[in-house]
């Protein structure tokens, strides 16, 4: 009889370093200040690249972790948001939805990259797609929750969209880079061996 045995998973404190420092870099992207266009409270940021790539290089559970990490930070009243916002109001605010979509961004995209133990530009791709549309999933109809038009809210989140297109292509050529580079990098993805 053969024994089945799963590889060991990475050291506890290389995990939480891992996390941590895609916290620390997505804390980072907010460097970069928010623009503001249209009326909806929501800015255009870089920040809402950094749970995608979370996703796609430490996969759905280290990468989920980071981004909870870093909003609790937020929500703490760290100001790591751009513009240098802190605090519960962004969370009640208009772009709520979207900070918490965060959350199901970095682990739909990590969830799939997951599946696959050598994953390919259009795997990756995929993933940030995906990842990206599971943040629009809760941020649009939270908007339109707050703004009482949820119709109005579907169509000031399109001019989100091409940026946020761009971000998924950038996102995913970096995650081809690292994957490549660190073919044996833990995703999370464990495979039994015999």
């Amino acid at each position: 009889m053969t024994a089945v045995s799963r590889p060991r998973s990475p050291l506890p404190a290389a995990d939480l370093a891992r996390t941590v420092v895609f916290a620390a870099f997505i804390a980072v992207l907010g460097i970069f200040p928010g623009v503001y266009v249209g009326g909806s409270g929501v800015p255009i940021v870089l920040q809402n690249a950094g749970p995608l790539l979370a996703g796609s290089i430490l996969g759905a559970r280290r990468g989920t972790a980071s981004v909870v990490l870093f909003l609790g930070l937020v929500a703490l009243g760290l100001p790591l948001l751009s513009g240098g916002r802190g605090g519960i109001a962004p969370f009640v605010g208009p772009s709520g939805g979207f900070l918490l979509g965060w959350i199901l961004s970095a682990f739909v995209a990590g969830l799939i990259v997951s599946r696959s133990t050598r994953p390919r530009l259009p795997l990756l791709l995929a993933a940030n797609l995906a990842g990206l549309l599971a943040s629009y999933l809760i941020g649009i109809p939270w908007l339109g929750f707050y703004t009482g038009d949820l119709p109005a809210a579907a169509v000031q989140s399109m001019i989100y969209v091409p940026g946020d297109l761009a971000k998924v292509v950038v996102v995913s050529l970096i995650a081809a880079v690292v994957h490549r580079a660190l073919p044996s990098r833990p995703t999370g993805r464990t495979t039994p061996t015999s």
